[in-house]
């Protein structure tokens, strides 16, 4: 399994984990020629090394109409957190709401998997701001969130999850720095109301020894968004690791660290849990949106299968398989969007191959390759969206695609 971690001892900001995650890439320059051209206007991105305590990292830059833009967060004016931490000061951008965010993010020449959880982060810092300063998320204002710098640090750390394609992500307890900052709605404690509220539910801290913010709302949302767990390191056969440096000089290396590789621990089975029920009064339409909202939610699997239910009448049984951490929130959704009025649980074990991703480049773009092995078997299966998304983008059939490209597949 690969497994990609964050070190978040400085706590993170968007730029500082595109530059960690970029510090992964196979390719650098040819990532951030791609970025440079998704259709954020104006926009110039370009990575320098930075040294802090000693170690070597990388520094995103981000330039508009030729001047860098300096800010990266989300309050409103003011002192930003940066020019208490990561040091980049405050600019007066035009301020954009929440609509107006997503119909630039569906505009961008990006896939569907970064524009959706590009999306997904800002409906986290969206809902984040509402409850910490009580208005409705329609009348949230993202002025340096939605600057074109931070939109860019959010879109390229998307991208770059998509290009490296880890299996699962795994971020370490967030230090959130110590003491206050300014913004327009006056001086706040660390962390700011909006980061507390994203970081709910997940372990962070604060150690003293820096003063400021060291976690932005951007960089908890990104983290939030993308971890499955926030703990210590686990066992991993460790192949590459990225820096994204912050700016500003500290007692410790300012740096958010990202280490890639695959997992020593070899594991054949996990314990799941399916959640099942009944329904007799629900069109298919209907079922499919409620599969969609679990599937969106971390559910491992939904199936559908018809039954015979009493009084002669046609059935369908709801399955969902989860992981246990995950029970409570999926019994919620299917209570929310189903008619049914019970819901079974059954304790299962899931018994797995060990599965890879690789990237195969073509004419067409990159190709996540899927492969899997154990139980003296082997399996290799391009990634679906891929392939789809070559065949409508040239008008060719998925088979036309695959034959083209040579790419493998499993023929069973």
């Amino acid at each position: 399994m690969k497994i990609l971690y964050f070190e978040c001892n400085m706590g993170a900001a968007g730029d500082m984990l595109m530059a960690a995650l970029l510090e992964l890439h196979e390719n650098p320059e040819g990532f951030l020629q791609e970025l440079r051209h998704i259709g954020i206007a104006d926009v110039t991105v370009s990575a320098e090394k930075s040294v802090k305590c000693g170690i070597t990292g990388t520094h995103i830059k981000v330039s508009v109409g030729g001047k860098e833009e300096v800010s990266h967060d989300i309050h409103s004016s003011g002192q930003s957190h940066e020019d208490q931490s990561h040091s980049h000061s405050h600019s007066h951008p035009e301020s954009g709401n929440y609509e107006e965010i997503k119909h630039l993010i569906s505009n961008l020449k990006i896939t569907e998997f970064v524009k959706q959880n590009a999306l997904d982060i800002y409906k986290l810092i969206a809902e984040a701001e509402s409850l910490a300063h009580g208005v409705p998320v329609a009348q949230v204002h993202f002025h340096e969130v939605g600057q074109l710098d931070a939109l860019t640090d959010i879109i390229g750390v998307c991208m770059l999850i998509e290009h490296l394609s880890p299996d699962k992500i795994i971020s370490s307890p967030i230090n959130v720095g110590s003491g206050h900052v300014k913004c327009s709605h006056g001086i706040l404690p660390v962390p700011a109301p909006a980061t507390a509220t994203i970081l709910k539910g997940t372990p962070f801290y604060s150690d003293q020894i820096v003063k400021g913010e060291l976690c932005t709302p951007t960089g908890a949302a990104i983290l939030k968004h993308f971890s499955s767990e926030f703990t210590n390191m686990p066992c991993i056969i460790v192949s590459d690791i990225g820096y994204g440096m912050g700016t500003k000089d500290f007692v410790k290396a300012n740096t958010v660290r990202a280490f890639i590789g695959q997992s020593a621990v070899q594991k054949s089975h996990e314990d799941v849990i399916e959640l099942a029920c009944n329904l007799d009064d629900m069109t298919a339409e209907a079922i499919a949106y409620a599969q969609q909202v679990l599937f969106e939610a971390g559910a491992l699997d939904v199936c559908t299968s018809s039954i015979g239910m009493k009084k002669g009448r046609t059935g369908t049984k709801f399955t969902c398989m989860c992981k246990p951490v995950d029970k409570e929130k999926l019994l919620s959704l299917i209570f929310k969007h189903t008619t049914t009025l019970g819901v079974r649980e059954y304790a299962s074990k899931r018994h797995l191959l060990q599965r890879e991703h690789i990237s195969n480049q073509t004419k067409y773009g990159t190709v996540r390759i899927k492969k899997s092995h154990g139980y003296g078997v082997e399996k290799i299966k391009p990634e679906y969206d891929d392939i789809t998304r070559i065949a409508t983008e040239n008008g060719l059939s998925i088979k036309e695609v695959l034959d083209e490209l040579s790419v493998p597949q499993d023929s069973r």
